[in-house]
């Protein structure tokens, strides 16, 4: 299938939302386009070296703002993973022919989830981050909540979308907090020391 594409600085899951400003004509057309179709676009994250070749449709919500000049403020939700086939430079936006990338039925444990969901928690905790706790169920697949507010860089975020199943992503969740959450730990203890330095106790 043909997809419009919006190239950004960012990785978009599933499930997850995403606010965003346009700006730019071409993405404003795109944009009225996709309202009026009632049609997705695709999110994909725009590197160095070009596009990656995984990326998430985003389903336009509602439209928060509209300004005299035809910029407007909406709010997206990620729909479905899609890999980039070619691309379409002949629209004033660029298009891409993708096929659509569904989970593997493999899950997680409950156990792994509340393990995962723990660690999360403190490694938010540990790093001062400003991003809001997901609020989950335990019974379902939790990866993309999870990854989505995750104070990690964009390639991890990027290798977690493209993954195939909640399993595989929660045993790379779980990797990660269990090797970053021991220095977080040394740092948080080091600053407590520091901050009792010179105290009465």
């Amino acid at each position: 299938m043909k997809l419009p594409l919006f190239p950004l600085d960012v990785v978009l899951f599933p499930g997850t939302l995403l606010p965003l400003h346009i700006f730019e004509d071409r993405y404003k057309e795109m944009v009225g386009e996709c309202e009026a179709g009632d049609a997705a676009f695709g999110v994909v994250r725009a590197q160095r070296g070009g596009l990656s070749v995984v990326g998430c449709t985003a389903l336009i919500l509602r439209t928060l703002e509209r300004y005299a000049d035809g910029r407007l403020d909406i709010l997206c939700e990620g729909g479905e993973r899609f890999e980039i086939e070619s691309l379409d430079n002949s629209r004033s936006f660029l298009q891409a022919e993708v096929d659509m990338l569904p989970d593997f039925p493999e899950g997680a444990t409950r156990r792994q989830r509340e393990e995962c969901i723990g660690l999360h928690f403190e490694t938010l905790d540990l790093t001062g981050a400003d991003a809001p706790k997901p609020i989950v169920d335990l019974e379902a697949p939790i990866s993309f909540q999870l990854a989505a507010s995750l104070p990690a860089e964009l390639d991890f975020k990027q290798e977690l979308l493209s993954m195939r199943s909640d399993a595989q992503r929660t045993v790379r969740l779980l990797e990660f907090y269990r090797a970053i959450l021991p220095k977080l730990r040394r740092g948080a203890h080091a600053s407590l020391s520091a901050s009792q330095n010179g105290h009465v106790m």
